[in-house]
């Protein structure tokens, strides 16, 4: 049942067999094995049934105790663990690794035989009858099966608990009727109708809608002689087939009645003339409570009934694309008279169907006998595309890995039509009609909400219900799961629910009910991707923020920027990354949880860590470069959250990167030229030095805080800047940091200004021109001059603040044309205005409004035209309704 295990042998195991078909029991040779508490046997169950896949300790918890697991649930795992190894290999040496029960990964595999577990002989024996039954042998089919059905003993996994109990339950007992029917079959086949009718007439009484049962039974009746009784079976199916699913009879139940009505005795017989063509209708029901998505179900109906030949609905998992298909084939079922047909291209275990039995349960719903459905999987597609030439037939596709799934089916003949949904955009498709679909609006998202958990209970929350939505990530699935637990839990508040979700390790697990996980939907579209494509969606989900640039991609992944962006439209492609901008990406709603996640596996702490040091390296040099005028002053903003996140996740998790982090932080001090995330940057700079002295990086320490006295400069909030700066200083002059010493001189020259006290201000400036001159900063000795010559103009020294402002001016113009330039200008400006130079005055205005436009800096823009307003009132107000209208 495993790669280790498939070659072993019972005697290699010890002689283990175990039973889940019926009351779970364990043998080691003739001895039965006691399994302990009914928690301990559906843990070995789970692991038994995964036929030697490894499972999680997250997965092992949900399966034993779901949405709401005790306080020390793996830790109780791990009891169960020891005490399985205990009792399967009683031999074992201590210390010994477990041969059978193996940990892997932080989850657990069982590596045993397949003819050791009673389900596995079961199916293979089922595979045996099946080969022997296409190799014309019916009696040696029979007996397989026969053999196959006598492991049964009572219902699978008998008074085993667990949320994931029914649904193994309800999965093997379809394999066991599937038998059942098979081995049915053949009884008609051989010609012994009493042996089938000793169990039919049971087996259809149990599942009045299975309509393969039903035909079988009106057959048996029918060769039996009794073809009164085969009626009655057939009319009485019809009539619950209609209440009940509003459903006419199909293709089994309707050539099964041809041959009651026309008298034919032989059931393996098909007469040659003319009948009525079977009219499929094959959908699934749809959701009584479909919420939302008008436009997209428009827009998908519209093309269906205008003739598009191919549509494909496309998204993320767990968006609703296969709901929306099912609620859009409903809708339009009128326009398709000839039938309606249904396949999930998805197994149950997440592997793609194999599209030659796809084509092969078309042919059957369209009535072609099992004997004449060629062998061919292009024959299959050929006789489909006659059988349909000159109908109207709707074929849904549903869960295709990618869009070439549906080329077999294509080109559909005119008058037909294919709804495909996948993860996948179309590529390859000629003609194709796409629909993507996104997360909610907000207000789609809240009726769902409220349809569900309850209008009144949403409505006296309207806060809370908009968070919820929004942790949620707007995600059908995820919004109809937390509204389900909602209903089930009706004292709790959506508030106590937002809370739970706002822890993102939790966030997955509370997204979880006994019908619907969140990571389940959205698990299968990571688990099928290669090693390279997980690599990548591991590194990339190092990224904080809301989204990232290919720049962020590139420094992530290792690779140029040139290599990164094509990967990363290759991720838009496939459904696992959205692309808002050129150049941007975002990981859809809740897709990152899952990765991070999962990333254990896919990412070893080594090259996690040189990920985020690349980042951290990437992301300073980028933000350095960005302070010039126009586009890069737009890159800066447009990239200033995930730099930001970068920056505070080295402060959160204590990295000995937080050097690079407060470079990082350095340079994005240029964004408060723009008035813009102070907010922000007030959080993360105390955040970093707090880490920096924690680690005994004092330099880093003091530019931090540095950084956070340009923060309180920039909000007006001088005695915090004067405490940030002191703290700064203090530390900078310890770590002979002149630089960042003469910064904070500045700014407490200008705090001094801003008091009342310029005279206090000339110290410390002559200190930090000092410094400056010493290392050759000449952009700092113009910012001393700027200074000063505020602090002259504060002690009406005109000429000497001219002076000043003049010559930070011409040292900034000759280092380039960015902010400082325009700052000269704006401060060169209010100088001349108050030595009463007004028309010079305001021609300085001009100059530095041009320069912060030409830089998109409103901020600065909206202060020069005041100044302009001062001296020109009416330049200034026609200057600043333009501002307003912008």
């Amino acid at each position: 049942m495993n790669g280790d295990g498939a070659n072993m042998t019972g005697t290699d195991i010890g002689g283990l067999r175990f039973a889940v078909l019926g009351r779970m029991r364990a043998w080691r040779g003739d001895e039965a094995l006691e399994l302990g508490s009914p928690q301990q046997r559906t843990f070995l169950a789970e692991l038994l049934l995964r036929e030697g896949r490894a499972a999680s300790a997250a997965e092992i918890v949900d399966a034993l105790w779901g949405a709401e697991p005790p306080p020390r649930a793996v830790g109780t795992v791990r009891t169960y663990a020891s005490r399985l190894r205990k009792l399967l290999e009683p031999e074992r040496a201590p210390g010994t690794p477990s041969r059978v029960l193996v940990s892997v990964s932080g989850g657990y595999v069982l590596r045993v035989p397949r003819e050791a577990l009673d389900a596995a002989r079961f199916q293979d024996q089922v595979a045996a009858a099946a080969r022997a039954r296409a190799a014309g042998r019916p009696r040696e089919a029979r007996e397989l099966l026969r053999s196959a059905l006598a492991l049964w003993s009572d219902e699978p996994l008998l008074g085993l608990p667990g949320p994931r109990v029914p649904a193994r339950r309800a999965h093997l007992c379809d394999q066991r009727l599937m038998a059942f029917e098979a081995r049915l079959e053949l009884d008609l086949e051989l010609g012994d109708p009493d042996a089938a009718l000793r169990e039919l007439a049971d087996l259809a009484a149990r599942h009045p809608l299975h309509e393969r049962l039903s035909a079988l039974h009106i057959l048996a009746l029918h060769q039996g002689g009794r073809r009164a009784d085969a009626l009655a079976v057939y009319e009485e199916t019809r009539r619950v087939l209609a209440e009940h699913m509003g459903l006419e009879p199909g293709r089994e139940l309707t050539e099964a009645r041809r041959r009651l009505l026309t008298a034919d005795t032989d059931a393996g017989a098909t007469p040659d003339g003319p009948h009525e063509p079977v009219r499929p209708a094959r959908l699934p029901g749809g959701l009584a409570d479909f919420t939302g998505r008008a436009a997209a179900v428009e827009e998908v109906c519209a093309a269906l009934i205008t003739g598009e030949a191919t549509v494909v609905v496309s998204g993320p998992s767990g968006v609703g694309k296969s709901v929306l298909a099912v609620h859009a084939a409903h809708r339009v079922r009128e326009h398709f008279p000839d039938g309606r047909l249904y396949a999930d291209l998805r197994e149950p275990d997440g592997r793609p169907a194999p599209t030659a039995a796809v084509l092969g349960t078309f042919l059957h719903a369209l009535g072609v006998a099992a004997a004449d459905v060629p062998d061919g999987e292009a024959e299959r597609a050929a006789l489909l595309r006659r059988l349909l030439a000159g109908r109207r037939v709707l074929m849904v596709l549903d869960n295709a890995e990618d869009t070439g799934r549906a080329r077999p089916f294509l080109p559909a003949p005119p008058g037909c039509a294919v709804l495909l949904t996948s993860r996948a955009k179309p590529a390859g498709l000629p003609h194709a009609r796409l629909t993507d679909l996104g997360a909610l609006t907000p207000e789609e998202a809240h009726a769902l909400l409220a349809r569900v958990a309850g209008e009144d209970r949403v409505a006296a929350e309207p806060g809370a219900a908009a968070e919820l939505v929004e942790a949620c990530g707007r995600l059908p699935v995820a919004v109809r799961i937390a509204a389900d637990r909602l209903a089930a839990r009706p004292s709790w508040t959506l508030g106590a629910f937002v809370e739970r979700l706002a822890d993102d390790g939790r966030c997955l697990a509370e997204l979880r009910t006994a019908g619907m996980s969140a990571e389940e939907a959205l698990a299968p579209a990571y688990d099928r991707l290669d090693a390279h494509r997980r690599r990548a969606l591991a590194l990339l989900a190092l990224a904080e923020g809301p989204g990232f640039s290919s720049h962020t991609a590139a420094a992530l992944l290792g690779v140029p920027e040139d290599e990164a962006e094509p990967l990363c439209e290759s991720l838009v492609d496939a459904s696992l990354l959205e692309s808002p901008a050129p150049g941007r990406y975002r990981f859809p709603c809740l897709f990152r949880l899952l990765v991070r996640e999962r990333a254990g596996t896919a990412l070893p702490p080594a090259e996690r860590a040189a990920a985020l040091r690349r980042l951290l390296e990437s992301a300073a040099a980028r933000a350095r470069a960005a302070t010039g005028p126009g586009a890069a002053g737009d890159r800066l903003l447009a990239e200033a959250p995930e730099l930001l996140a970068a920056a505070e996740a080295a402060a959160d998790t204590g990295t000995d990167d937080v050097a690079l982090a407060v470079d990082l932080l350095c340079a994005l001090a240029g964004l408060l030229a723009y008035g813009a995330y102070e907010r922000e940057l007030e959080r993360v700079a105390p955040a970093l030095a707090r880490t920096a002295l924690r680690l005994a990086d004092d330099r880093s320490a003091g530019r931090a805080y540095a950084v956070l006295a340009r923060v309180h400069a920039s909000a007006g909030r001088f005695e915090e800047l004067a405490a940030a700066c002191r703290e700064a200083l203090t530390l900078s002059r310890a770590e002979a940091d002149a630089p960042t010493a003469a910064d904070c001189l500045v700014l407490l020259a200008r705090y001094a200004v801003h008091t009342g006290c310029p005279g206090e201000a000339y110290e410390a400036l002559a200190e930090a021109r000092a410094a400056y001159r010493a290392c050759g900063d000449r952009a700092g000795e113009a910012d001393v001059a700027g200074a000063l010559a505020e602090a002259h103009l504060a002690l009406g020294r005109t000429d000497r603040a001219l002076a000043a402002a003049e010559l930070c001016l011409a040292v900034h113009r000759r280092r380039g044309t960015g902010h400082p330039v325009a700052a000269g200008l704006y401060r060169l400006g209010r100088v001349l205005a108050r030595a009463g130079r007004a028309e010079e005055a305001a021609g300085r205005y001009a100059e530095a409004l041009d320069l912060f436009r030409v830089q998109g800096n409103r901020l600065w823009e909206g202060h020069t035209l005041l100044r302009l307003a001062e001296i020109r009132p009416d330049t200034g107000r026609d200057a600043g309704v333009d501002l307003l209208n912008a």
